[in-house]
């Protein structure tokens, strides 16, 4: 039902920050995995979801589910990480920039708390700039926690914590992956939009849907018939 996205840019894109053998494994091995998962938990269900979003948020506190929201989460959480990278090296500009310098005293000082933020968090998860309504925020959540179940957020920018993210070029440096991340990688035109949709201008990124299953001419037949 749903397909792993592919990357928008090559796998050797973002290095030196990350190179092309962690995206081989993070995209082409985590990220599938996570497909494949929650696909086949939800075969098993006979469910066909309209969106990834429903999904995760049905199954958001529902111990029987758990495993289902885990792998539906890390598929959502994983596919706006790489759509909140640039290749190209950017800036946050306009009404974006304001909410910055209001909400932290500058870029510098966003910096510095989003990696804090990072870097103190305990175990895996992730380090999210989000938006409540006009109002910036840098927090984390754990595991395969998202902010899809934190009603009135919307994510901007988000940082994977998991280990995977960074072992093999940063070794157990997370604050110096974090650093280094945070200079060069952010998608801040993408932010930009996002910080809109926030504000009650435009529509917040979505997951792309699931791929449904094409009708056979037979069971067109039957139906007609």
């Amino acid at each position: 039902m749903f397909e792993l996205p592919p990357l928008p840019y090559d796998h050797a894109a973002l290095e030196p920050v990350i190179s092309r053998a962690t995206m081989d494994v993070h995209h082409g091995k985590h990220h599938k995995k996570y497909i494949e998962t929650l696909n086949a938990l939800l075969a098993k269900t006979g469910r066909t979801p309209d969106s990834l979003e429903d999904v995760v948020r049905e199954a958001a506190g529902d111990d029987a589910a758990r495993k289902l929201f885990n792998n539906a989460a890390q598929a959502w959480n994983h596919t706006f990480f790489w759509t909140a990278m640039s290749a190209g090296r950017q800036a946050p500009d306009g009404v974006l920039t304001q909410a910055i310098a209001r909400d932290f005293g500058g870029l510098e000082a966003l910096k510095a708390a989003f990696v804090t933020e990072g870097a103190a968090h305990f175990g895996s998860g992730w380090v999210w700039l989000a938006a409540e309504g006009e109002t910036l925020k840098v927090l984390s959540t754990h595991d395969a926690e998202d902010l899809l179940i934190h009603r009135g957020l919307t994510p901007l920018l988000v940082c994977d914590l998991w280990e995977h993210a960074y072992y093999l070029d940063h070794k157990n440096d997370r604050e110096g992956f974090l650093n280094a991340w945070f200079d060069a990688l952010p998608n801040w035109s993408f932010a930009k939009g996002q910080y809109a949709a926030s504000r009650g201008e435009g529509q917040a990124w979505t997951h792309p849907a699931p791929v449904k299953p094409a009708t056979g001419t037979a069971e067109l037949d039957a139906r007609s018939s």
